[in-house]
């Protein structure tokens, strides 16, 4: 009985788990590793912008003013100015182009190539040039403007000519005058650059109708009429070569065209015109034809 129990007991020892699979059973064959397939090429690197979208190009061999201006839909006089070439505008491969992106103006019953120039900030001998007319043409209503987009002055092409005379002295740059606040109020808006979205030249005054809106510097008048789509009735101001200042919405305007004014001189009354929603001022500062903050130029507010 010993014996049997132990013989048992052996046998259970040497026998395999249950779980196990036996011995002789072949292990499943693993599957397959797929074939490695063609190598996918590297990312190409991100598109040059197309001719029409170029900011700045950089001359190819072979290329003209003419065909780089003919595929950037800019005209040619355009690039040339920007970029201080001369007759016959020859180009260098390897050159950096500037190219004056450009804008479009349906011109409005009333509107003046003044009106247009101070809104866009552009000269219009600049406009006139970009739409082959002359600086003196009088625009027609629905007649379409390209405006181009002013860049930094290069610096002139070197070319032989006479040298200035050693007793020439150049003319001395003309400090900033001295500006007063045409009115007092709350600012209701302030200046934003043109290179942010919904940009706005100058700042918005809140004052009670009628109030006398007052010149900010000593000048003369260069404007004093309607300027129908933005500024309503509008008076800018010269002062000096290099500065303008601007007085838009007004109600009343109570100076001339030509007509010299003293700092603080009344030139016209708040109203409510142009794109005006209440009765406030809309005043800007411009220096070289370019919009710059008046805050940045006016005493500290009272």
């Amino acid at each position: 009985m010993i014996r049997r129990l132990a013989f048992a007991t052996l046998a259970l020892a040497l026998a395999p788990p249950a779980h196990a699979a036996p011995k002789h059973e072949k292990a499943e064959a693993a599957s397959p590793k797929p074939k490695p397939g063609p190598k996918k090429p590297a990312p190409a690197d991100d598109a040059a912008p197309a001719p029409e979208d170029e900011l700045v190009h950089i001359v190819k061999p072979g290329e003209t003013l003419g065909g780089i201006a003919q595929r950037a839909k800019v005209p040619r006089v355009l690039i040339a100015e920007a970029n201080g070439l001369a007759e016959p505008y020859s180009v260098r491969t390897g050159q950096k182009l500037k190219i004056p992106r450009t804008r479009h103006h349906a011109v409005a019953e009333g509107e003046t190539g003044f009106d247009i120039a101070y809104r866009y900030g552009v000269p219009f001998s600049a406009i006139a040039v970009a739409n082959g007319l002359s600086p003196k043409a009088v625009i027609k209503p629905g007649q379409d403007l390209l405006i181009p987009t002013i860049l930094a002055t290069p610096s002139a092409p070197s070319s032989p000519g006479p040298s200035a005379s050693p007793t020439e002295e150049p003319k001395p740059k003309l400090a900033t005058p001295d500006f007063a606040w045409p009115l007092f109020g709350k600012v209701r808006r302030g200046f934003t650059g043109r290179d942010q979205r919904n940009y706005h030249d100058g700042i918005d005054i809140v004052a009670q109708p009628e109030t006398a809106v007052r010149a900010a510097a000593n000048g003369t008048v260069i404007f004093a009429g309607k300027e129908p789509k933005s500024f309503g009735n509008l008076v800018v101001i010269q002062h000096g070569e290099d500065w303008q200042s601007a007085y838009g919405f007004l109600g009343k305007i109570t100076v001339a065209k030509g007509e010299a004014v003293r700092r603080k001189e009344r030139i016209g009354l708040v109203g409510r015109t142009g794109k005006a929603t209440r009765d406030e001022l809309h005043f800007e500062i411009r220096k070289a034809n370019k919009p710059v903050d008046p805050l940045d130029n006016l005493p500290k507010a009272p």
